[in-house]
């Protein structure tokens, strides 16, 4: 049997087998790495779409922001907000518009950038990963975005029914249809860890839902005049209901997957956009940024940074994120407590919840 290279020869082949990748070289079913987990910094990773890219918080990291990548990396992402004793480096690869088939192994390519999971492969073999945390799904069949805006559209048309009419019928259909989708994300992202030489249970794999935008908590008149141009009982539907089910189904994602679960369904509760009863809300409101429509031409970008969590609710997600990571608890969901921040807490989620 050949020698085993010097630690300085793996790091080398470690940081050039990265490089590759990285211009998407490199294609799925790469042989293990030289360097196992443990060889260098501690990190987290974080990947999937625009709720975990840092979408809505500003700050985007250069070659993100357009005019031909639109991933939106933030470094205001939640990823970036968590404080956990021992890691030494925060990584995010998730990009906004995600879908899961641009996380999977050999997957699409999103705004130019290849697939995360093969994306990933290098970054297990550069860093000692402690924890992976994965936020997918809505941009596969619940079309997340799109039902917002048939929501909007709903509002702006007098003689239309509410969204929740239209949606709600199809909306469980919709879980049932995205979740083995994600199902096939966690294994690929559980193939590629192994592969890089880590043992499941070296390391933490958390699946997070989603929070909701919404709230029927808007003041009735000048609410679509504060960038919530939708209608109070679909807003309601959308709270109560739609993220709920969408939380559940991927509760059960997790469940079937064997990895924890991060309810995020009430995490913005109280703290909606628009929510005439906060301040500062945690989502931002609609945002029409028309300097994009002159530089990008795609008028899907002008509005692309509307109703996701803004700084400060990325700041309060990475906060609850840091005390999930310490807890032993398989399942957790983010809370508001007493002293007006997000805490994980065990025991609630979509499934117990009372959403009133």
């Amino acid at each position: 049997m050949a020698a085993s290279p010097p630690p300085l020869a793996r790091r080398l082949v470690a940081v050039a087998t990265g490089a590759l990748l990285g211009a998407g070289a490199l294609a799925a079913g790469a042989p293990p790495a030289l360097a196992g987990p443990g060889s260098g910094p501690t990190a987290v990773v974080a990947l999937g779409d625009s709720a975990i890219s840092g979408e809505g918080a500003g700050a985007y990291e250069s070659g993100t922001d357009g005019p031909v990548d639109y991933c939106h990396r933030s470094g205001n992402a939640l990823i970036q907000a968590t404080s956990i004793a021992g890691i030494q480096t925060k990584i995010n690869i998730a990009c906004s518009g995600a879908a899961s088939s641009d996380i999977r192994i050999g997957g699409t390519s999103h705004y130019t950038e290849p697939s995360q999971a093969d994306r990933l492969r290098a970054i297990a073999r550069d860093y000692d990963i402690k924890m992976l945390v994965l936020q997918v799904g809505a941009n596969d069949d619940p079309h997340f975005a799109d039902s917002v805006y048939t929501c909007i559209e709903a509002w702006a048309n007098p003689f239309a029914s509410g969204c929740r009419y239209t949606l709600g019928p199809v909306w469980p259909s919709r879980m049932t249809a995205m979740a083995p989708k994600v199902e096939a994300v966690v294994n690929d992202l559980r193939t590629v860890m192994r592969e890089a030489g880590y043992a499941d249970s070296s390391y933490q794999f958390v699946l997070q839902s989603y929070a909701s935008p919404f709230t029927e908590n808007m003041n009735s008149l000048t609410h679509a005049f504060e960038g919530c141009p939708i209608r109070i009982a679909d807003a309601y539907w959308g709270r109560t209901s739609a993220v709920p089910q969408l939380s559940a189904a991927l509760r059960g994602v997790a469940t079937r997957t064997g990895v924890r679960f991060l309810d995020l369904a009430r995490a913005t509760e109280g703290r909606e956009a628009c929510n005439r009863s906060s301040s500062p809300d945690w989502i931002t409101p609609l945002i029409v940024d028309v300097d994009e429509l002159f530089e990008s031409g795609d008028p899907s970008h002008v509005v692309q940074q509307s109703f996701h969590p803004n700084a400060y609710g990325h700041g309060q997600m990475g906060r609850c994120l840091t005390e999930f990571y310490a807890g032993t608890f398989r399942e957790g969901a983010c809370l508001r407590g007493g002293d007006g921040n997000l805490h994980a807490v065990t025991g609630v989620t979509t499934a117990t919840a009372r959403l009133s």
